[in-house]
């Protein structure tokens, strides 16, 4: 069976992007000064306005509008031209404790941390990258990061921050074959023309990261497909945090839950749920079980132990079935023993925000269990 797929990414300047960034920052400073804090932040961003909503409850003193201006600024936020800037910005904040009925079902009773929500989470991994991540997204995810590269060493210094990248790949059989087609959109100055771009996105961003080897013989290249992109950011477009679920996680090659994961703490199950479903997904391929494996996990809000747990392999196992299952089994799905076993009260989930959740070696769900 041959089929194409495609999945996008978008870069740390997007909208949406931003939102993520500055939520999952102000989560950050919160856990640096009281790692128990609970966090559940939503961030909105429109021309030269930043609305900051939502509910803490932490120990922690921290000064939300100033952490917002510095993930502006380090994005690449500062030419007055662009007039969102971490300078000119407006920031408004609308923080409250967290609600006392949804604590209740969260603080511990019994000596357990009950689920912050009800829902339900995926992880999944396969051996078509060496990320354990479909093709897709990870290449989708490379020339995003890419652009962003170029543009902040100044190699190509008339970017500006904003840009996609999407990626469409056929496949014989759930094997990835050859790649059809390349979108890039990339928002720039005014000064460099259409023609001049182009080149230098081909030379710069596609072949460095692409290899020439997957390319079909009549793969598709298209850059700024629409010509000019100069007006981007919050000012061609509103960002919210948590849009952007598909490009955080599989690309759509896998389910999603639907509950998004930036500005959350560990104990909403969103995010620590779909975490920890990675890392056992990864570790059924990993240790040679399966070729291919997704995990469900769902909760009951307020409830520690998950309602249901799931295991799907797609024919792809090599042990045999009964004992992989045996092997998710034994894991502790526990909101506690998820945030203990991938250490999940430090500061380091802004690094998360851009450029997807997954395929990253340095966090701790990327290691087998």
């Amino acid at each position: 069976m041959s089929f194409v797929f495609s999945s996008e990414s978008v870069t740390e300047g997007h909208p949406d992007k931003i939102c993520d960034q500055i939520s999952d920052a102000i989560l950050d400073a919160c856990l640096k000064q009281d790692p128990n804090s609970r966090v559940g932040v939503e961030t909105a961003v429109k021309d030269n306005k930043v609305f900051i909503l939502g509910e803490l409850t932490s120990n922690a003193e921290i000064d939300a509008e100033k952490i917002a201006r510095r993930v502006i600024r380090d994005i690449g936020y500062r030419d007055e031209k662009l007039i969102f800037t971490a300078d000119q910005a407006l920031v408004h904040v609308a923080l409250s404790k967290q609600s006392g009925d949804i604590a209740r079902g969260v603080g511990k009773r019994n000596g357990e941390i009950g689920a912050g929500d009800q829902g339900m989470m995926f992880g999944y991994a396969d051996l078509q990258t060496n990320d354990f991540l479909p093709l897709p997204i990870s290449l989708a995810h490379r020339l995003a990061r890419q652009l962003t590269k170029v543009r902040k060493t100044g190699q190509l210094s008339w970017l500006r921050p904003d840009g996609k990248t999407q990626v469409t790949v056929r496949y014989e059989g759930n094997v990835p074959k050859e790649i059809t087609a390349i979108v890039v959109s990339a928002q720039h100055d005014p000064n460099i023309s259409l023609n001049d771009l182009r080149k230098a996105i081909k030379k710069f961003v596609i072949d460095p990261v692409v290899p020439a080897k997957l390319l079909a013989k009549k793969v598709q290249i298209l850059i700024n497909p629409t010509g000019r992109f100069v007006i981007g950011g919050p000012v061609g477009d509103s960002g919210v945090t948590g849009r952007k679920i598909i490009v955080d996680t599989y690309g759509g090659w896998a389910r999603h839950g639907g509950g998004a994961f930036s500005g959350k703490d560990a104990t909403k199950v969103d995010r620590s749920g779909a975490y920890a479903a990675r890392q056992v997904a990864l570790s059924v391929v990993k240790k040679g079980m399966a070729q291919r494996c997704e995990v469900q996990l769902a909760y009951a809000i307020g409830v520690a132990q998950p309602v249901s747990v799931m295991v799907e392999t797609f024919g792809t196992e090599i042990k045999p079935k009964e004992e992989i299952e045996k092997f998710v089994a034994k894991i502790d799905f526990r909101p506690a023993a998820i945030i203990e076993r991938l250490n999940l009260r430090k500061p380091i989930f802004q690094k998360t925000a851009a450029y997807g959740h997954f395929g990253k070696p340095e966090f701790s769900w990327e290691k087998v269990v």
